[in-house]
């Protein structure tokens, strides 16, 4: 679903096809652009031809009256879809906003730019579950597509589809850490330690950081951390890190967050404020990253798209996760990974039962098993809720189409209520609503 986002349907199709269980496969893509659907398509296709002896089935389907057919018998759906595109609805959630003072970074996950963005997006998933209940009752949902919490939240609550949110960051966080810190994988290597971790997605915690030896390293990292921002908030644009706000917050909450500083710069009230404008420059938070990244995007597509399509094709398997769970559950063989699940049973004791919690999770035989963690460090757990109180009321005006829980989602919101009054945030998100018109069903 959103097979039109080529280059991660390379990753997770490819990835299908380095995998000796899931050479004979049949792969329908999705979507409601019809160039963008064709280019994944071709791509695919010769990716099959290069490294699966064309073994796997490739199918298209083009637009919602195509929907369900190409959900027939499905026993996984992978969705990655953005409702809304760049333009016009990610300018809208960055624009207007602004006229109020209220600056963002990416804002695809909370902050008024992530609940608008959930808005739009869980009418079209709860219309693919609708399909999914008559195509493919017994299917597996794979979820890729933001605000994690609130998407995944809202499909375990509120439909009978088996569902798990799927990210990237817990993957790469101990390396995103030793490299902030200019760790050489000579002197500590990442991919030889088995890190615990758990939170909710973007704000998940490096519980424990151990060598291969059993030795707790964070005393050290906490040192060097602390040493270089120390040198790096003085220091001129070129030569900070940029990591610098998941470090402080490591140094004030005692672990390091899976997602990227300029992520979290907005999950918090401490970073982006008009009270403290030499925050922005010194802890280096790019606002405005994401409009930034998509215009990059879509200019490196125009060209990138060209030699895809001429060339021959290559593919690594990669570590996303998706092809690693449809293994595990087809084969028997366990894979462990980071999902998001409801907490159900109290898998993290101190965060609400109702909420979407990212923790290990067994894929295998029996299907997805998710891990019991225990208690956060209760300075985690707090934070964690002052994002999940916001993704709750998001699922609740998303259910209930009224005004008032929207305004609440936001009012929640840990950067929006520290930057507007409560009348702000009433005729902020008046003003979204009606910029959005038809990208929004109707609220009151």
């Amino acid at each position: 679903m959103g097979a039109g986002s080529t280059i991660f349907a390379k990753n997770i199709l490819g990835d299908c096809m380095l995998s000796a269980a899931l050479h004979d496969v049949e792969i329908a893509l999705y979507d409601i652009d019809a160039q963008r659907l064709d280019e994944s398509f071709q791509l695919i296709s010769r990716l099959n031809e290069a490294l699966n002896s064309s073994r796997a089935r490739i199918k298209k389907y083009l637009g919602i009256e195509r929907r369900q057919q190409a959900l027939e018998g499905a026993g996984y759906v992978v969705n990655a879809i953005q409702v809304g595109g760049y333009e016009p609805c990610t300018v809208t959630d960055f624009e207007i906003p602004k006229k109020y003072g209220l600056q963002q970074t990416i804002a695809d996950t909370l902050g008024i730019g992530g609940i608008f963005r959930a808005l739009r997006t869980i009418p079209v998933m709860d219309d693919f579950a609708r399909d999914m209940q008559q195509a493919c009752p017994d299917t597996l949902l794979l979820n890729y597509t933001n605000p994690m919490c609130a998407l995944s939240g809202y499909m375990l609550h509120h439909t009978p589809i088996k569902t798990v949110g799927l990210c990237h960051s817990v993957q790469s966080c101990l390396s995103d850490l030793f490299k902030a810190l200019e760790i050489e994988k000579e002197d500590k290597n990442p991919d030889a330690m088995t890190p615990r971790i758990a939170g909710i997605n973007h704000m998940a915690w490096l519980l424990e950081l151990k060598d291969e030896g059993g030795n707790d390293l964070y005393p050290e990292i906490k040192a060097l951390a602390k040493e270089k921002l120390a040198k790096w908030r003085s220091s001129p644009k070129e030569e900070k890190s940029p990591d610098m706000v998941r470090l402080q917050m490591m140094l004030h909450f005692g672990y390091y967050i899976t997602e990227s500083s300029e992520h979290n710069a907005e999950y918090t009230p401490y970073w982006i404020k008009r009270t403290h404008p030499h925050l922005i420059d010194e802890f280096n938070i790019p606002l405005d990253e994401y409009p930034r990244r998509c215009i990059m995007q879509i200019a490196k597509w125009q060209e990138q798209s060209k030699t895809l399509l001429s060339d021959a094709p290559k593919h690594d398997r990669s570590k996303e996760y998706g092809s690693y769970i449809i293994e595990g559950i087809e084969t028997g063989d366990p894979f462990t990974f980071a999902g998001n699940v409801l907490n159900t049973g109290g898998l993290i004791t101190n965060l609400p039962e109702k909420s979407c919690v990212e923790v290990p999770v067994i894929a295998d035989a029996r299907g997805l098993t998710p891990q019991a963690m225990g208690a956060l460090p209760e300075q985690c757990a707090a934070l964690n809720r002052t994002n999940i109180n916001s993704q709750l009321l998001t699922i609740e005006a998303a259910v209930t189409r009224k005004r008032e829980h929207l305004y609440q989602a936001a009012m929640l919101d840990p950067h929006t209520s520290s930057e507007l009054s409560l009348d702000e945030i009433v005729s902020l998100c008046d003003d979204l609503i009606e910029a959005h018109g038809d990208w929004l069903p109707e609220y009151y």
